[in-house]
Parts: structure tokens; sequence; C-alpha cells
């Protein structure tokens, strides 16, 4: 009897070393992950939405890091040297829709890539950064002058906007 004591102890301490390397190798920070956008767990979350900045998204992770919300972006390719601006950008507007959303605003946000996570710090320069993007954006399409920013058929028939887009490629 004794014997499936400790049998049955050292099973679970495998496991649960098993079940921390995998959120170490996740990428996600310690908490309780509060929203999902992988599919992977079922049903899909409905997408952030800021009424203020008329602004939608969908993270692919937000984790409860004790009153904090930390949205995670999921990458596939390997990591860069330093994140791409535009993933930084896309960070920084699941960062301002937590905030809106949850009343409170998260410090940092997580891009992982297949092979490295990274940190970054939502600071209201990079808060400003993307509200001038985002006026940008804007004035572009108002202007009917929003170029595309690519030519490869291929990412234009993945793209989830081609049902509205007068300029796709098919």
């Amino acid at each position: 009897m004794a014997l499936w004591f400790f049998v049955l102890l050292a099973l679970g301490l495998l496991l649960l070393w098993l079940a921390q390397r995998g959120r170490a190798h996740s990428g996600l920070p310690q908490g309780r992950v509060v929203y999902t956008d992988t599919g992977g767990w079922g049903r899909l979350e409905r997408p952030l939405f800021s009424r203020r900045f008329l602004l939608t998204g969908k993270p692919d992770y937000l984790v409860a890091d004790g009153a904090d919300v930390i949205p995670v972006e999921v990458k596939s390719g390997r990591a860069p040297a330093q994140p791409y601006p535009s993933h930084i950008l896309q960070l920084a507007a699941y960062c301002l829709l937590v905030e809106e959303c949850y009343g409170r605003r998260p410090p940092y946000g997580i891009i992982k890539y297949a092979d490295r996570a990274f940190e970054v710090d939502y600071t209201s320069d990079l808060e400003d950064e993307l509200l001038a993007t985002l006026e940008d954006m804007r004035a572009d399409l108002a202007a009917g002058d929003a170029p595309r920013s690519h030519d490869d058929p291929r990412r234009c028939r993945a793209c989830g906007y081609q049902k509205w887009c007068d300029r796709r490629l098919m």
C-alpha cells in the first residue's frame, strides 16, 4: 500500500513538472488564461471592441496576472532580433482594447514567436504611436488612398477582408 502511495506521488510530481515546463515553453505569463482565440480549446471568444476608438480585435490569449489582464499574440515564425514594428502595433491595439474592455491598463503585452517571446511595455509613447497610425489609416481610407501592402495572390486569398476589398487580386 505504501508503495502505491509513493508511485502516485511521484507520478503527480512528474505531471506537475511537465505542466510547468509546458507553460514556460508556451511563453504565457503566470496567471489564469481568461480568453483564447486559438480554437484549440473549443469555442472562440467574441472580439474585444472599443466604441471610443472604433477598434476591434481578437488577441490569441488574455492572461489574468493579479489585477492585470495581459494580451498575448502568438506568431508562428521564428523570432527576429527584435519584434517587427507591425507586430508591436498589433499588440498595442490589444493593450488599448484590454484597457477599454476591462477598465485597467495592462502594463505590458507579449509577442510569442515559435522560438522566443518578447515582453513589450505598453507605454504612453506606444499608445500615441498606435493612435497616430490609426488616424493615418482612417485618413487614407477616407481619401480612397489605401494601397495594398503586397502583390502576393496567396496572401490576398487568405485575407479576412477580401470580401469587402475593391482592390483584391482575385
